[in-house]
């Protein structure tokens, strides 16, 4: 069976003057789908009911101006995201900084030149699909972190409160707010690993033996492989993650006995985040802890399964931490 070709990319085209319209119609139709408005209500309607992928939009128009449409546009949910691009005769700076500012992406003048029309069309079309990607990425990764928990006694909302923790300590440690959110992101994909865990050791009520220990710290090397080796970004960072978020400081822990800053930096944060959760977090075989416990905990494992720095890090922002663990607190 032939494969269906894929729709063409939508996009909007707003403008009271016919002509306008009809010279945009000839310039883009053989490459996209079009739709049509003369007023800003029109248009509202149209992004509304179809969701283009981009607007092209005249400023002077009777009624409601392109400046209004667009910051009504941006104003609702639905239409936020749709880059909106003013094809108009004001070619000032002043009315470039105000289309700017009601929230456009970019500034064509009239009489337009049809080659530059579709370079910039090209170019925004272009990001949009690069941000879908990065949307769909994102929500694929945390899909697969909740498919761990499905294999164990965790909840979604733990891995939700640790990996807020994780991205709290992490800015608190100096990092960037995109590193930090990559963090976040990629913090649910830790216990990956535990979907090549057989059901009979991952949920055995009573303690390990030896060779089902064994058996269970293999997660870290299985969620490593799943995740695969990425050159950068969140897939390398969550990869770093799912193998070092159990070695600890004094050389301890494992898949790899790894020592102090043999450990990436990331799985240093999430093995505090993880524990400290973990800890103050009731279990069917276990009491949560009172905070004042766990901080405890930490303080005693501080320079043996915790890089020092961090504990000090993560208590000095034991505030922000109550706020999450209040806002995602588990019901029953």
């Amino acid at each position: 069976m032939p494969l269906t070709a894929p729709k063409l990319p939508l996009i909007l085209l707003v403008d009271d003057e016919a002509s306008n319209l009809q010279l945009l119609r000839h310039i883009l139709q053989d490459q996209y789908r079009l739709l049509f408005a003369k007023d800003g209500q029109r248009a509202l309607e149209l992004a509304i009911q179809e969701s283009p992928q981009l607007i092209l939009l005249d400023v002077m128009m009777p009624g409601m101006t392109g400046y209004e449409t667009c910051r009504l546009l941006k104003h609702d949910p639905a239409t936020h995201d749709i880059p909106v691009i003013f094809v108009t005769a004001l070619g000032d700076a002043t009315d470039e900084v105000v289309g700017f500012e009601a929230g456009a992406v970019d500034y064509i003048t009239k009489p337009v030149s049809p080659p530059i029309v579709r370079a910039r069309v090209r170019t925004h079309l272009t990001l949009v699909r690069a941000d879908e990607l990065k949307r769909t990425r994102l929500e694929i990764v945390q899909r697969l972190g909740l498919a761990a928990e499905y294999k164990d006694n965790e909840t979604g909302l733990h891995v939700i409160r640790m990996s807020h923790y994780a991205r709290i300590l992490g800015l608190a440690l100096g990092m960037s707010e995109e590193e930090a959110d990559d963090l976040l992101h990629a913090a649910p994909m830790h216990d990956v690993g535990k979907i090549g865990i057989p059901d009979s050791i991952l949920q055995k009520p009573g303690p390990l033996d030896t060779e089902e220990r064994k058996v269970m710290q293999s997660h870290a090397s299985i969620g490593g492989d799943i995740i695969g080796r990425h050159e950068g970004g969140m897939l390398a960072m969550a990869h770093l993650l799912a193998v070092t978020h159990h070695e600890k400081w004094d050389g301890s822990g494992y898949p790899n006995g790894l020592k102090g800053e043999e450990i990436a930096l990331v799985g240093r944060i999430v093995a505090i985040a993880d524990v400290f959760d973990a800890l103050t977090s009731a279990r069917p075989y276990k009491q949560a802890w009172p905070v004042e416990q766990a901080v405890e905990y930490l303080q005693q494992q501080r320079g043996r399964h915790f890089e020092p720095r961090l504990v000090d890090l993560f208590i000095e922002q034991m505030p922000a931490l109550l706020e999450i663990k209040q806002r995602w607190a588990e019901h029953s």
